[in-house]
């Protein structure tokens, strides 16, 4: 079975981090998985439908649409006070550093970008942030808003050139990008941010044994107290694994189906 971190491996250094977690964690419970590289630009869709998953990254609004048929494992507790030792992220709402907006509101009359729409982080968060904000006399919150930007590099290039005032980045891969390459985000500051949801779990298929899938879940969760875990978690800005279930992810759906309801399909 297949292992990757491409959701996160914001860098080969993160990468080789996240690769190292995985052998370690798979070593504990006596599991043969072979770490797969798939690097950007391949759609994640195609990786997350393999029947051969042992433990790979997925978004959880996707896992709770069940566009593939997985079983979550475990997800990272990230390293940050709105965090508050759970594992959950957020979408950082992004400008230019340079850019004259001291308000969300403020860029109301601009463009904004998302990446696809089944991202939590890149749709469906910044979609239910927007939501309180439209009325009858004004459904849409943006003069434009361009959508099918797919990644999270997308959406901070795209800002940086100007092509768009503002889009989300998951919070936790804003906190990694930063750490790995702050050249990147010197141009860019967060204006505001969405309320917290569950983060991306590993995720194994449905056909995984489930002795296995329970004994990862135990291993991820022991993480922690390992003495190796430590060495690996402070460059990928974590302080843990909280183990994950399908049921862990309703809240993406509650936020969809409210933004549907109210007639909202997609952030504009």
């Amino acid at each position: 079975m297949i292992a990757n971190a491409r959701m996160y491996a914001v860098t080969p250094e993160a990468e080789v981090a996240w690769q190292e977690i995985i052998a370690r964690v798979s070593a504990e419970v006596g599991a043969n998985l072979e770490y797969l590289a798939y690097p950007a630009p391949q759609p994640l869709e195609p990786l997350w439908r393999r029947p051969d998953l042992g433990c790979v990254f997925m978004c959880g609004y996707p896992i709770a649409l069940q566009l593939a048929d997985v079983i979550p494992i475990a997800a990272p507790i990230p390293d940050a006070p709105w965090a508050a030792g759970r594992a959950v992220y957020r979408s950082d709402l992004i400008v230019r550093h340079d850019a004259p907006f001291e308000t969300l509101e403020d860029t109301f009359s601009g463009r904004v970008g998302w990446t696809v729409d089944h991202s939590h982080s890149g749709f469906n968060a910044l979609r239910h942030h927007l939501l309180p904000y439209r009325s009858p006399e004004r459904p849409q919150v943006y003069a434009q808003a361009t959508g099918n930007l797919v990644t999270a590099r997308r959406i901070l290039d795209e800002v940086l050139a100007g092509s768009i005032d503002i889009g989300p980045l998951d919070g936790y891969w804003n906190m990694l990008i930063r750490r790995w390459k702050p050249e990147l985000t010197a141009g860019i500051r967060t204006l505001a941010s969405t309320e917290v949801a569950p983060m991306p779990a590993f995720v194994a298929s449905a056909g995984a044994d489930p002795g296995l899938v329970a004994a990862l879940r135990a291993a991820f969760a022991a993480a922690k107290d390992q003495s190796w875990f430590p060495a690996l978690a402070e460059p990928l800005l974590i302080t843990g694994f909280q183990p994950m279930e399908l049921a862990d992810y309703a809240l993406t759906l509650e936020w969809d189906l409210t933004a549907k309801n109210a007639g909202y399909p997609v952030p504009a």
